[in-house]
C-alpha cells in the first residue's frame, strides 16, 4: 500500500507492520521537539504535516480492513498513548509556528474520515490573545464538529462538559477552544467551548468566515432532541452571547444617526448584509446594518431552534434588549432620543418574524390585557406612552409613533388588533339599542348631513334607508356613501388625468387578501355577535388607540399633510381587517350610534360640515384648491399661499374617502344576522 505524499510501503496483511509505521511517524513528530534547533522554522516547512497525513491514512486504511466497530492496533495505540491529547497540547504551544493549524487540520480529517467516535479525546485550544482573524482550519474544524453533532446529538454533552472527562490530562472539552481571559472575562471557564468559538467566529470581519460560523450555529440550535436543546440552554452561554452581541451592536450605532434614515432603511438580511450599502449612504448606516443584520440572524436562529431553545433566546432578547435598553430610551424626555429609539423600534418590529420573538415583542409593547379598556386606566405605561405620542405636540414624534403602529398592525399576531381595538368592540356598545323615534331632532345625529347648517354648496345628501335599522347597508350604498362624502365643489381628482379610484381598488384587493390570510388562524367570527348576546358595561369607550386616531382625524384640516397621510394610512390598515365588529365600526355608514358615540364615518361627516363652512370664506377657493392638488402631484412648482394646510387636508380627505370606498367594495357585505 502506498500512502499519499510519501514512499512508505506497508504490506497488505500483517497489522504489526502497520502499527510499526504508525508509531514510527508519531515518534518522528515527537522526536522533532528533541532535535530541532531553529525555533523560527514554520511547521509547514518540517516533516510534521507529512507525518500527520501518513498517520491519518494508516488509521483510515486499518479501519476499512476490520469489521465495523472493532478497534485496530493503530487506533488502540492512538488512544492508549493519548496521541490526540498530546497533539492538542502541542497545538496550544504553537511551536513550531503554525502547529495549531496543522493540529486543527489533522483533527478535522480524523473526525471526518475515521468512523470510530473520537470526539471525546480531542482537546483544542484557541489563540488566547483573541487577536486577528481566525485561520481557515479553525472554521473548517468547527464545521466538522457541527456536522458530527448533527449526526449524533449526544456528543453535545462532551462539548458542553463542565469537568474534563477522566484521563484527558486535566484538559478536555470543558476548555475546548478556550478564548482565554483577555477575550471573555465575564464568562465562566466552562463556556470556553465550541459555542463560544462559533459565536466569536460569527462576528468575524471576513464575511465568508462569519457566514460559515453562523450557518454552523444554526445547525447546532436546530437539534431536534429536547435533551440536547435543554442541555444547550443550561450548560452554554449561547443565549447570553447572542443577546450581548445584539446589545453591543446597538450601542455602536452613532447617536447622531438621523431617525428618518433609520426609518427609510429596507429590511436587512444577515446572509446579504453587505448588499445594504447599495441603497444610499448616510452616517451610521454600516453600524445600523450590522445591528439589524444580527437581529435578522437571531430571528432565523429562533425560527429554526427547538422550542426550548427558541424560548430561551427570545426571553434573553426581551430582558436584555427590549426591557434593558429600548424601554429606558423610549420613556426618556429628550425628543431626539425618543425619535431615535422609536425609529429603531419600528425597524425592530419590521425585522422580527419568528413567532416566539414576535410574541414577546408584542406583549412588551402592548401588555397582556385583553379586557375592555377603562378611560384613564394605564396598566401598561409603555403602551400608554406610545399611543399618547401619536397625538404629540411635536409633529415628528407623532409621525414616528404612527409609523410604529402601522408597522405593528402588519405583523401576523392576533393580540395587536385585539389590544388596540377589538377588546373594546366585543360588546358592540357603540350601537343604539332601541332605534330613535322618527320625530327626534335630527340635527344632533351626525349621519344626517342635512342636519348641518346650509352652506349653499348643495352638499351631497347621504341616504339612510328606513329598511336598515341595524345599520347594515348594501355594499353599493356603502361605497356610494364614502364616494359622495366630499361634495363635488371640493373634489379635485376628477380634473386630473385619472381619478385614481381603480388604483385604490387594486391595492385593496392585495391588502384585504393578505389580511384575511394573516387572520385566518385567529378564529374570528364571520358575523357580528347578536345584539341580545352583547352586554356592554357602562358607557362605550372606543379605547385609547382609536380615540387618539379619531381625535387626529377630526383635525385633518388643521395639521400637516405628512401627518394626515400617516393617520389615514393607519386607519385604512385597521379597516382592512376581516373582524365583523371592526368592519362595521369603521366601514358601515348606516350604524345607529349610541348617544355620545362616534364612528369613523360620523367624524368624516363632521369634518366635511366644517370644511364647507370654511371654504365659503375663502375667495377663489376652487382655483386655489386645484393649484394645491397640482403642486402635490408635482405638476407645478410649489408656492406659498394662504390656507395651504386646509387645501392639502381637503385633498387627503377626498383620497381617504376613495380608499375607504375601495376597501368596503373589496371586503363585500358582512355575513349573517345583525
Amino acid at each position: 500500500v502506498r500512502f499519499s505524499g510519501g514512499a512508505v510501503l506497508v504490506p497488505r496483511e500483517p497489522s504489526l507492520d502497520l502499527l510499526e509505521a504508525f508509531t514510527e511517524h508519531w515518534k518522528g513528530i515527537t522526536g522533532y521537539y528533541l532535535e530541532a534547533t531553529d525555533e523560527s522554522v514554520p511547521a509547514r516547512q518540517t516533516d510534521i504535516p507529512w507525518r500527520l497525513k501518513q498517520m491519518l491514512d494508516i488509521l483510515v486504511y486499518e479501519e476499512k480492513q476490520r469489521p465495523a466497530g472493532e478497534t485496530g492496533p493503530c487506533l488502540e495505540y492512538l488512544l492508549q498513548h493519548k496521541v490526540l491529547e498530546t497533539l492538542g497540547t502541542l497545538g496550544k504551544a504553537e511551536y513550531p509556528p503554525g502547529m495549531r493549524q496543522q493540529v486543527l487540520l489533522f483533527f478535522s480529517r480524523v473526525l471526518g474520515q475515521v468512523q470510530h467516535p473520537l470526539l471525546h479525546y480531542l482537546n483544542v485550544h484557541r489563540d488566547a490573545s483573541g487577536n486577528g482573524e481566525p485561520p481557515k482550519e479553525e472554521v473548517q474544524f468547527a464545521a466538522v464538529l457541527c456536522a458530527k453533532i448533527k449526526q449524533d446529538p449526544t456528543l453535545l454533552t462532551h462539548i458542553l462538559e463542565v469537568r474534563s472527562p477522566p484521563g484527558l490530562a486535566g484538559c478536555g472539552w470543558g476548555h475546548l477552544w478556550g478564548l482565554g481571559p483577555a477575550a471573555e472575562p465575564s464568562l465562566p471557564r466552562r463556556d470556553g467551548n465550541l459555542i463560544t468559538a462559533l459565536v466569536g467566529l460569527s462576528k468575524s470581519k471576513k464575511s465568508r468566515v462569519a457566514l460559515k460560523a453562523r450557518e454552523n450555529l444554526l445547525l447546532l440550535v436546530g437539534l431536534a432532541q429536547e435533551a440536547a436543546a435543554a442541555r444547550l440552554v443550561r450548560s452554554s452561554a449561547l443565549c447570553q452571547l447572542l443577546t450581548e452581541h445584539l446589545c453591543d451592536l446597538y450601542s455602536a450605532v452613532p447617536a447622531c444617526t438621523d431617525p428618518a434614515d433609520i426609518l427609510a432603511m429596507e429590511r436587512v438580511s444577515w446572509r446579504s448584509q453587505g448588499d445594504a450599502a447599495d441603497d444610499g449612504v448616510f452616517p451610521g448606516k454600516e453600524s445600523l446594518a450590522a445591528f439589524f443584520g444580527w437581529l435578522d440572524y437571531l430571528d432565523e436562529v429562533v425560527v429554526g431552534a427547538h422550542p426550548v431553545m427558541a424560548d430561551a433566546i427570545s426571553e434573553a432578547v426581551e430582558e436584555r434588549f427590549f426591557q434593558g435598553i429600548l424601554q429606558p430610551q423610549l420613556l426618556q424626555m429628550s425628543e431626539l432620543d425618543v425619535l431615535r429609539a422609536t425609529a429603531v423600534l419600528t425597524g425592530t418590529v419590521r425585522q422580527i418574524r419568528a413567532p416566539p420573538l414576535l410574541h414577546r415583542l408584542v406583549l412588551f409593547l402592548l401588555g397582556p390585557d385583553r379586557h375592555p379598556e377603562i378611560p384613564g386606566d394605564t396598566p401598561h405605561p409603555l403602551r400608554t406612552q406610545l399611543i399618547n405620542r401619536c397625538n404629540h405636540l411635536s409633529d415628528e414624534i407623532s409621525l414616528a409613533s404612527l409609523r410604529l403602529f402601522e408597522e405593528l398592525l402588519q405583523k401576523p399576531h392576533e393580540h395587536v388588533t385585539h389590544s388596540l381595538a377589538l377588546r373594546n368592540l366585543e360588546a358592540r356598545g357603540y350601537l343604539q339599542r332601541n332605534p330613535p323615534a322618527p320625530d327626534e331632532d335630527l340635527e344632533e345625529d351626525p349621519y344626517f348631513t342635512d342636519g348641518f347648517p346650509d352652506t349653499g354648496f348643495g352638499m351631497a345628501k347621504i341616504p339612510l334607508p328606513a329598511s336598515a335599522p341595524s345599520g347594515k347597508g348594501q355594499v353599493s350604498e356603502v361605497v356610494s356613501s364614502f364616494l359622495c362624502l366630499v361634495p363635488e365643489e371640493a373634489k379635485t381628482s376628477s380634473c386630473m388625468e385619472e381619478g385614481g379610484y381603480d388604483t385604490y381598488v387594486h391595492d385593496a384587493l392585495g391588502t384585504v387578501q393578505a389580511c384575511r390570510a394573516s387572520a385566518a388562524p385567529w378564529g374570528w367570527p364571520p358575523a357580528p355577535r347578536p345584539l341580545d348576546a352583547c352586554h356592554p358595561e357602562g358607557t362605550f369607550y372606543e379605547g385609547h388607540f382609536l380615540k387618539v386616531l379619531f381625535d387626529r382625524m377630526a383635525q385633518i384640516l388643521d395639521q400637516p399633510y405628512s401627518l394626515n397621510l400617516q393617520v389615514t394610512s393607519v386607519l385604512s390598515r385597521l379597516a382592512t381587517f376581516p373582524h365583523p365588529h371592526l368592519h362595521e365600526y369603521l366601514l358601515d355608514p348606516y350604524l345607529n350610534l349610541a348617544p355620545g358615540c362616534r364612528s369613523l364615518f360620523s367624524i368624516l361627516v363632521r369634518v366635511i360640515g366644517d370644511l364647507m363652512q370654511r371654504l365659503q370664506r375663502v375667495p377663489h377657493f376652487r382655483a386655489k384648491l386645484l393649484l394645491v392638488r397640482r403642486q402635490l402631484m408635482g405638476l407645478v412648482p410649489g408656492e406659498q399661499m394662504d390656507h395651504t394646510m386646509l387645501f392639502k387636508g381637503v385633498v387627503v380627505l377626498e383620497e381617504f374617502c376613495k380608499e375607504l370606498a375601495a376597501i368596503a367594495l373589496v371586503k363585500g357585505p358582512p355575513e349573517g344576522p345583525p
